[in-house]
Formats: structure tokens, C-alpha cells, sequence
């Protein structure tokens, strides 16, 4: 229900400032601009997102197929377990959701978005095969969106190959606190989530994991200090598609080693991704095109606007104000938010401090909106309960922790 009323309050909102820029500021041109971009934004989410993902999808579940005939995603699903288990009581230790999530977070990390799609997408119809009530969100599956929302990404490449085009000394010189934001959101929500799903978190077993995954990004974190920026992305670069055609390789190992009938399999389990991919279409749409309504409208400058204010009445440093626009925008657009950034840093300059935190939001969270229309869409589910809230809570930690860290790193 949740998004539902905020898919109306898009389009009212929308239609109720551009009303009161026509009769009263004479703009006669803010429903024309309006109309156009639900048209290109309902072209973006079938030319742009949904069939381009139809490939994709269609190569990585047929892999994916391959892994579980081949045991690779039970493999992984045994040894996560313990740790999964906790964080989702609802899914068996040995289920193959586990293995396909952990994939899923793990290319995430990596910042390899093309491969994360597919092994969310597959993980979430697992999860829905446990899920007793088809077309309401279950615990596990909130959970993992939740999760998936947070944007966990160890370098974010594409930030700072955009720092680079646009001149800055150190392109790389974000990653540092911006991936301890995107960590401090991932395990605040974590806990959240945890706590309004009352999973006891306070055992050896989570505190062990959460202790050895904190242990081995702050060794990442001080090794890639020692690199330059062009190491770095060498790195990043190597690193993302070497784990990438190693689990492809593996997979089919495996798969010999079982004796699987191996382009059989492929093709049993491609047969869905262009399924899945059609079945999004209609909540890409209409996602999509609300939020371009709402930002075409103006109400999103409205509301930067008025947070401004607010934040220049308490007598607080407010130079943070002038990235929100980058915040307030990333849970709605990812595309949007990328472009707010690269204005920040043209307006302000990249080295700015407002340049460097508009790139710290940027990669920070994640297109909450987009995640939710995307996951729940594939799957049928339509009572989203309390995914939105939370998945905007783990945005916010994001905001909160970027703005924490700018001011210590760059200030």
C-alpha cells in the first residue's frame, strides 16, 4: 500500500505545482514539459533498461541454471548459511536462495551491475517460491532488498572516472569515506530491518561474519590507499571480471565434473530472462514516469529549496545543503542523480567540498524506487509492507554518514 499512495502523490503533486506555475507565474509551458517526459521516460523503461536486460538476464539465468544443476549455488548457499540463516530465519540453511544473494552482493561490491541484476532477480523469485502470500513481500525478501538498497560498493569506478573527466587533482580520493558511508548504511538498515523483524543479532555467529567482512574491507580500504588513482581502477577493473569468469568457469567445471548436459541446461534456464524482463515492463513504466512527473514539475526544487531553509534556521554549517539535490534525488533516479552530481562539480568545482559529497551521495545508496519496482515487479508482488520506509532509511544513513565524513575528510 505504501507504494501505491506514493505513486499517486507523484502524479498529484506533480499536477498541483505545475497548476500553481500556470495561473500564477504564467508558465505555460510546464505541462507541455511535463507531458514529454512521460512519454521519453516511458521510452527509457522498455528501449533503455527493460529490453537491453532481456540479454543480459537470458545469459546469466541460463548460467545460473548451470550453477545449481551443477551443486555450485548449494556449494555456496552451505557456506553462507550460518550467517544467512540468522539474517533470514524464513529460508532454509541449504536453500539455493543463499547462494544466489550472496552473488548478488557480491557483484554489487564488485561494481559489476550487469551480472547483480540477474542474480538478484533469480534470488528474489527463489525467495518467492518460500514466500506463503504470492503478492506480499515476505520478511526475507524485504530483508534482502533492504539490503540490496544500502549500494554496498567497494570502488565506485564510474564516480571516479567522471571526477577524472572533469578535472579533479585526485579523481580517487573519495572512495575512502564514501564506501565507509555505503558500509555504515548497509549494517544500520541491516539492524533495522533486524529489529522490526525481531532477528536477534547480538550472537557469535553474526558478530563473527559481520566482524571478518569488516576486517577484510578495511585491508581492501588500506591497500588501495597505497595505490594511485590509475592503480586503482586497474585493480578494480581486473579484480571485478577476473571473479566474474572464474564463476562462469567454475560453473562449467562443475557442471562437467556432474556430467550435466551443459548447453541443455543453459538453455532451460534462459528461457526465463526474457520472460522476466517482460513481466518488469509495466512497473519500470510506471515508476519511472511518476518520478518524472514529480521532478519535471519542479516540486523536487521545491523541496531542496525548503530543506535548505529549514537547515539555515538551526545555525549549523549548511554548505552541505547545496549536494542534497544529489541525495534527494538518488532514491528516485539513478541516471537524474548522476546528472545533478556532474552539475555540482561543474558549478562548484570537484576538488569543492560540495563536489566531492554530491559524488559521496551519489555512492552511497541506491535507486530505492527503481529496486522496488524492479524486484517486487518480477515476482508479482504488490503489498511492498514496510520495504520503502526502510529502504529509505538505508538512504538516509547514507546521506547522514556522507555528510559526517565530508566534513571530516574535506572540510
Amino acid at each position: 500500500m505504501a507504494l501505491n499512495y506514493i505513486w499517486v502523490l507523484f502524479f498529484l503533486i506533480a499536477f498541483l505545482v505545475a497548476l500553481v506555475k500556470l495561473i500564477f507565474l504564467g508558465d505555460t509551458e510546464i505541462f507541455r514539459v511535463i507531458v514529454e517526459g512521460l512519454f521519453d521516460s516511458s521510452k527509457v523503461a522498455v528501449m533503455d533498461i527493460a529490453l537491453p536486460l532481456a540479454g543480459v538476464m537470458t545469459f546469466f539465468l541460463g548460467l545460473l541454471n548451470i550453477g545449481e544443476k551443477a551443486g555450485a549455488i548449494n556449494f555456496m548457499a552451505r557456506i553462507i548459511g550460518p550467517f544467512f540463516h540468522k539474517l533470514f530465519p524464513e529460508v532454509p540453511r541449504d536453500h539455493p536462495a543463499n547462494g544466489q544473494m550472496i552473488m548478488n552482493f557480491s557483484a554489487n561490491m564488485l561494481g559489476l551491475d550487469n551480472a547483480a541484476t540477474p542474480f538478484g532477480l533469480r534470488a528474489m523469485q527463489s525467495l518467492q517460491e518460500l514466500n506463503p502470500q504470492k503478492d506480499t513481500a515476505s520478511n526475507a525478501q524485504i530483508m534482502f532488498l533492504v539490503l540490496h538498497t544500502s549500494g554496498l560498493t567497494i570502488i565506485p569506478l564510474t564516480i571516479m572516472a567522471q571526477r577524472a573527466i572533469l578535472g579533479a587533482k585526485d579523481p580517487s580520493d573519495i572512495f575512502i569515506p564514501c564506501l565507509i558511508a555505503t558500509y555504515v548504511a548497509t549494517v544500520v538498515s541491516m539492524i533495522a530491518v533486524a529489529i522490526k523483524q525481531r532477528i536477534n543479532l547480538i550472537n557469535g555467529v553474526v558478530l563473527g561474519w559481520l566482524g571478518g567482512i569488516t576486517g577484510l574491507i578495511g585491508l581492501a580500504l588500506w591497500y588501495l590507499s597505497t595505490k594511485t588513482k590509475e592503480e586503482i581502477e586497474v585493480i578494480s577493473k581486473v579484480t571485478g571480471n577476473l571473479v566474474l569468469m572464474t564463476i562462469i568457469v567454475a560453473f562449467l567445471l562443475g557442471a562437467m565434473r556432474k556430467k550435466v548436459n551443459i548447453f541443455d541446461a543453459f538453455v532451460e534456464g534462459a528461457k526465463g530472462g526474457f520472460e522476466t524482463s517482460v513481466r518488469i515492463i509495466p512497473y519500470l513504466v510506471g515508476m519511472l514516469v511518476a518520478i518524472s512527473a514529480f521532478r519535471n514539475s519542479g516540486a523536487m526544487d521545491y523541496v531542496i529549496d525548503g530543506l535548505k531553509y529549514a537547515f539555515s534556521l538551526t545555525g549549523m554549517n549548511t554548505e552541505f545543503t547545496d549536494a542534497l539535490p544529489v541525495a534527494l534525488m538518488r532514491p528516485l533516479s539513478g541516471s537524474g542523480s548522476r546528472a545533478l552530481m556532474i552539475d555540482a562539480m561543474k558549478q562548484f568545482g570537484p576538488d569543492s567540498f560540495v563536489g566531492r559529497l554530491a559524488c559521496m551521495f551519489q555512492g552511497a545508496a541506491d535507486t530505492t524506487f527503481y529496486i522496488v519496482a524492479l524486484y517486487f515487479g518480477s515476482v508479482g508482488i504488490r503489498n511492498s509492507r514496510y520495504a520503502i520506509p526502510f529502504g529509505l532509511f538505508a538512504d538516509l544513513m547514507g546521506v547522514i554518514a556522507g555528510i559526517a565524513l565530508g566534513y571530516l575528510f574535506f572540510h
